[in-house]
C-alpha cells in the first residue's frame, strides 16, 4: 500500500496558529511589569526614592546644559542660576511621599522664579508627580491649596512673557494639572476598594474559621453525648444482667445462660452503634425512633427493672431528628433509674399527644439519685441539650411521695429551630 508522505516541519518552526496561541498579549506583560514595580515600591520604598529622584535629577542637569534654550522665550538666563532651578525642582521629589505639600510649595517658589526670568524649564513639569502624590494620600480639601501654589507661576509668566493670549500659556497647564489630579483619585479610589475587598475576604476567612471551630465543637459535643448514652445505658443493663446471673447461677443455671447471651448481644450492640458513631456512619444509617421504644423496654425489663409504657392520644407525625430526640431521653432517664433506684423499683414511661406538643414522663419508684442535688449531672444536662434542640423543655426531680420523674415537653414541629 502506498501512503503518501507529508511534509515535514523544520525544526524550530510552529504554525502560526500555534505560535499565536502561545504569544501573550501586551496587556499581560504590562500588568505583570507594573505589578513588579509596585512589589518592589512596597518592599523597599525609600530605595525606590531614590532611584526616582536620581533619575529625574539626571534628566533635569541635562535638559540645563543647553536644552532649555530651545523652548525659554529668554535664553540668556544665567547657566549657574538654571543649574540651581533644575536641582530644586528634581531633589525634592525624595520627599514627596512625607510632605507632598511641602515639597509642592518649594516647586511653587522655584517655578515663580523660573517663569519670571523666562527660563520656563521643563523640569517644572515634575510638579504633575507632586500634585499626583497630593491626590492620592492626602485628603481632597488640600486640593484647593495645590490650585493656589500652582496658579501664580502661570499667571506671572503669562504677564512677562506672553506668548499669544494668557489663556493659551495657563488654561493647558492647568488643564494638565486636573487630569494628574484625577488620575491620582481614581488610582485612590481603587486602592481603597481593593483594600475594601481584601478586608472582607479577610473577615470571611475568619468567619468560615471560626464556624469551623464551632462545627467542630457541635461535632464533638454530639458525639460525646451518643457516646455518652450508648455506653451509660448499655453498661447499666449489661451490670443488671450480670447481677441478675450471679443470684441464678446457683438455683437455676439455665437462667444464668441466658443472662450471659443477654450480655453478649447487648455488648455487640453498643460495639455496632460505637462503631457507626466513630466511623461517621451514624448520619447515614437508621437512627432509634419512637417505633423502637419497646426494643428498648424489653432490654430494660431483661436487666432487672419492671417498666411499663403508656401512651395517650393520636401519634402525629413526628421529624426524625425528634424521634431521636425523644428515644435518647427515654433511654437516659431509665438508665439513670437502673443506677440510682436502687432494688424493687418500678418505671412508668408516659407518652402523651396533645394537638401542640408531646408530653414525655419517665417516673420511677426508688430513690432520688444525688440526694440534696437533684437534676445536676451530666446526663441530665445532655437531656435538657437534646431537648433544647428542639425548642423543647425538660425538668427533672424528686416525686413528693418517693421517687424520681423526668418530663419532657417537646412543640410538635417538622424540624429543628
Amino acid at each position: 500500500m502506498i501512503t503518501e508522505k507529508q511534509p515535514e516541519t523544520e525544526p524550530g518552526t510552529e504554525s502560526g496558529a500555534e505560535s499565536g496561541a502561545k504569544e501573550e498579549p501586551l496587556s499581560r506583560h504590562l500588568q505583570s511589569l507594573t505589578q513588579r514595580v509596585r512589589t518592589f515600591d512596597t518592599r523597599r520604598p525609600g530605595t525606590w526614592d531614590g532611584l526616582l529622584t536620581a533619575f529625574w535629577t539626571v534628566a533635569a542637569l541635562i535638559d540645563a546644559m543647553g536644552g532649555w534654550r530651545n523652548t525659554a522665550p529668554d535664553p540668556t538666563v544665567p547657566g549657574w542660576l538654571v543649574m540651581a532651578m533644575s536641582l530644586a525642582f528634581a531633589l525634592p521629589l525624595l520627599w514627596r511621599r512625607r510632605r507632598p505639600m511641602a515639597v509642592l510649595a518649594v516647586m511653587a517658589c522655584v517655578s515663580l522664579v523660573s517663569n519670571g526670568t523666562g527660563a520656563f524649564l521643563q523640569a517644572g513639569l515634575l510638579q504633575l508627580i507632586v500634585v499626583f502624590h497630593i491626590a492620592l494620600r492626602l485628603p481632597l480639601r488640600t486640593l484647593p491649596w495645590t490650585l493656589a501654589l500652582l496658579t501664580p507661576p502661570l499667571l506671572l509668566g503669562a504677564a512677562r512673557h506672553p506668548q499669544g493670549s494668557w489663556d493659551q500659556q495657563v488654561v493647558p497647564a492647568l488643564w494638565a494639572y486636573a487630569m494628574v489630579a484625577l488620575l491620582g483619585i481614581a488610582v485612590r479610589s481603587r486602592k481603597d476598594h481593593t483594600a475594601a475587598l481584601v478586608d472582607r475576604a479577610r473577615r470571611l476567612e475568619v468567619e468560615r474559621d471560626q464556624q469551623a471551630q464551632l462545627a467542630a465543637a457541635a461535632e464533638r459535643t454530639r458525639i460525646a453525648r451518643e457516646m455518652h448514652d450508648i455506653i451509660g445505658h448499655n453498661l447499666s443493663v449489661i451490670t443488671g444482667l450480670a447481677d441478675g446471673g450471679k443470684y441464678a447461677a446457683a438455683k437455676n443455671p439455665e437462667r444464668a445462660a441466658e443472662a450471659l447471651d443477654a450480655i453478649g448481644t447487648t455488648s455487640r450492640q453498643a460495639l455496632a452503634e460505637l462503631r457507626r458513631l466513630l466511623r461517621g456512619e451514624a448520619v447515614r444509617d437508621p437512627q432509634p425512633t419512637l417505633d423502637d421504644l419497646d426494643a428498648l423496654l424489653a432490654g430494660v425489663r431483661t436487666a432487672g427493672l419492671p417498666v411499663r409504657l403508656e401512651t395517650h392520644g393520636d401519634t402525629p407525625p413526628l421529624a426524625t431528628g425528634a424521634q431521636l430526640a425523644v428515644y435518647r431521653i427515654v433511654q437516659e432517664a431509665l438508665t439513670n433509674t437502673l443506677k440510682h433506684a436502687g432494688p424493687g423499683a418500678e418505671a412508668t414511661v408516659l407518652l402523651a399527644y396533645d394537638p401542640d406538643e408531646l408530653t414525655v414522663e419517665i417516673t420511677d419508684t426508688g430513690r432520688s439519685p444525688g440526694a440534696g442535688t437533684p437534676g445536676t449531672g451530666q446526663g441530665v444536662t445532655g437531656m435538657r441539650e437534646r431537648a433544647a434542640l428542639y425548642d423543647g423543655t425538660l425538668e427533672a426531680g424528686p416525686l413528693p411521695d418517693g421517687g424520681w420523674r423526668v418530663r419532657l415537653r417537646l412543640p410538635l414541629e417538622d424540624s429543628p429551630s
